[in-house]
């Protein structure tokens, strides 16, 4: 019997995949648990407009996350740091820091567990990091590290 699927079932598919499963397993188990829905005209035209949705709102956050990444471009972060003798920054910037400065200052909210920062941030001057804002979409942060007053 063909269904589709409307949830993940481990081992027969994804979310909208066609599949082909035993007749008493769908019957009696996958469509009255609401995993799953037999394959007609009206099931097919649902899965479609599904699909064209999901489409449509992949489209729209890439083209949010592009225009993220232009915003991006021209920010310079300054970040006040206590520093000690000869500018040795006391302890390092996390990504927190700089999440909570852009959100204060540019009022642009980022997350931080897609921050790809390859060293401590513990030296006075610039340093750029890497955001993923969406699939094979990264944006540049400037960070420029100052001495406090």
């Amino acid at each position: 019997m063909k269904v589709i699927l409307l949830q993940d079932v481990k081992n027969y598919g994804k979310k909208g995949e066609i599949i082909e499963a035993a007749d008493g397993y769908a019957r009696n188990f996958l469509i009255p648990k609401g995993l799953a829905v037999d394959v007609n005209k009206q099931s097919m035209n649902q899965l479609k407009q599904q699909k064209e949705t999901k489409k449509a709102e992949q489209a729209r956050l890439k083209e949010e996350a592009i225009s993220l990444q232009k915003q991006l471009k021209d920010i310079v972060l300054d970040i006040p740091v206590k520093t000690g003798e000869e500018g040795r920054v006391f302890g390092s910037v996390s990504t927190k820091q700089i999440i909570e400065e852009m959100e204060k200052k540019h009022q642009i909210k980022l997350d931080k567990r897609k921050m790809k920062v390859d060293q401590a941030l513990n030296t006075l001057g610039m340093n750029r990091i890497v955001i993923d804002l969406y699939k094979d979409v990264e944006g540049i942060v400037s960070v420029r590290l100052v001495e406090k007053k």
